[in-house]
This record gives structure tokens, sequence and C-alpha cells, in this order.
């Protein structure tokens, strides 16, 4: 149903790969999300918490060299352990902070040297304007729907993302005490489409319809990834995944688990996508002077 709006999806939604150091440990941690892009100016749309790793980037990194450098500075004594909870207070590491993070914008331009990031006051939206770049490897750019009145509970839409990274071009450098990007290992992340009918239109304090729920959940990765129909529309962009307690609760009950008697519990959750409504992203387009099309 969906084959050939994903072909043409394909063309302008890209990978944002990530790799995360944890406190205590070089241990290298892939992650991804999404982004598409929305004109031929190196304009994209993706998530608000999608945009914030970026912008804090290098504010959490200097915050761990501050204490590296403090660290230093502790006296070799008794009491060392003492100084360093403190100082692990003092900068707010714990076991599992993150202390570096580094971002890599896949298949999105040849090079460039500059990100302009506007974030939505409320919604979980973000503008990522690309900078003095050299070649565009985006062919193509979304269109969105111009009439929403198209989206209504049963109605069958896509999103597509990257909620698995395979990339494996990255490492931990012990000589720098830094994880790094590499030339070598694999650098691409298979694009993954998930379907599901609409289930409910969201709407915001002051009553206007601002999200979108699916049947299905988006999968972790394909945040900020676009919601579109069978002809390659947009009507949204994935956000957040809502966790519905269905009430059909089991506690204690025996059952044959491999032939013998074993006593279980299951608390079972429906998993449901949560999008960003259409209207919402083409006026907050429109808001900040981003040019896009609509069909």
């Amino acid at each position: 149903m969906f084959v050939d709006a994903i072909e043409r999806i394909d063309t302008f939604t890209r990978p944002m790969h990530s790799i995360v150091r944890l406190y205590g440990h070089g241990e290298v941690i892939p992650g991804s999300a999404t982004l598409f892009f929305v004109n031929e100016d190196g304009c994209a749309v993706t998530c608000k918490h999608v945009a914030e790793l970026i912008v804090n980037a290098d504010a959490i990194y200097q915050n761990y060299l501050q204490f590296q450098s403090a660290r230093g500075s502790l006296a070799r004594d008794k009491s060392l352990p003492n100084q360093l909870k403190k100082l692990e207070e003092r900068f707010n590491l714990r076991a599992e902070s993150m202390i570096r993070i580094r971002n890599s914008f896949h298949n999105c331009f040849d090079q460039f040297s500059e990100i302009s990031i506007d974030m939505h006051p409320t919604y979980d939206l973000a503008v990522l304007r690309f900078k003095n770049y050299t070649r565009k490897l985006y062919p193509t750019y979304a269109t969105f729907a111009r009439d929403s009145s198209f989206i209504k509970p049963g109605r069958s839409l896509c999103r597509l993302g990257y909620p698995f990274p395979d990339f494996t071009n990255f490492r931990y450098n012990s000589q720098t005490d830094d994880i790094e990007w590499t030339d070598t290992g694999r650098v691409s992340s298979a694009r993954f489409p998930i379907d599901g009918i609409v289930t409910r239109l969201i709407a915001d304090p002051n009553g206007t319809i601002s999200g979108i729920e699916m049947s299905t959940p988006g999968l972790r990765g394909q945040s900020g990834g676009p919601l579109f129909d069978t002809r390659g529309l947009i009507y949204g962009m994935q956000s957040a995944t809502r966790h519905l307690h269905l009430g059909f609760d089991i506690e204690n009950q025996e059952v044959m688990v491999n032939n013998r008697k074993k006593s279980v519990s299951n608390y079972p959750f429906l998993n449901v996508g949560m999008c960003v409504h259409v209207d919402v992203i083409k006026q907050f387009l429109r808001d900040r002077g981003v040019k896009y099309y609509e069909a």
C-alpha cells in the first residue's frame, strides 16, 4: 500500500546518528533519530527533544571537562572518596549521566559549518537550518497536505524513520579518553516504516487539535520522522509513544511453562504512537519564515 510513498519519502528523510558516553566507563552507545527536509534551502524539521541533544552537546562535554580538571586537584589521601562524591554532586554527575554526545547528520550534505535551531515553545517540534553547506545530498523535499480534514479515526497512515542504529563507524579512544567517529565500519542505518490507523485526534488545553494518535507505537529513533499517506503527502511527524494501561492484569496466576507450573503476573499496556499535527508544523514554519510546499 505504501511502497511508492516510502520511495518518495525516503528521498528527503534522513537519520541523525549519535554516539554517547556515560560517566564512569568508556563504552560507546550508538543512537539515532530522524529529520526530514521541507525545502531546497537546507531547512528540516525534527522533534524538540532531538534538537535539544544537538544544542546541549557542547555544554554537557564542557561540564565533564571542568569536572575532570577539578578532580585532578583533589588530595590523594583517605578523604579522596568523600571529596570525589562531593565533586560529582557539584557537577551533577551520577552513574548513568551523559558526559559526551557527538552527532552526525548522515547523507544530508557534503559539508556544512553551522546549524541554526528554532524550538517550538509548546510542542515537541523544532526547525533546523543548515548553513554554509557545499552540496546537498537530498534530491527532493516534503510536500505537506493542504487539507488536514483527511485525518480521521480509521485512516491508514505510515511513518518512516531510523529506529535501529546499525552504524559502527565509531570508537572509544583511550589515548584521548574520548569517543570519536572513524573512517571504518558501517556508516549507514536501514530505514524502517511502520503503518497504523489514526485512533484519536489530540487537542491541547485550548482545544486546538495539535496531535494525532496512531494505533501502533513510534519506535525509538523514529522521532522526527514524517507521517504520510499513500500519495506521500505529509500529515504530521512522529514524536513519542504513550503507554495505555489496559486493565487486563494478572497476578500470581499458575500457568504451564515448559511443562511445569509457574506463578506469573502480567500488567499489559497498549503502546500507541503520538504525532505532531501537520497544521502545527505548517504554522510554525510560517512563524519562522521557512518556505514549505503543500498539495
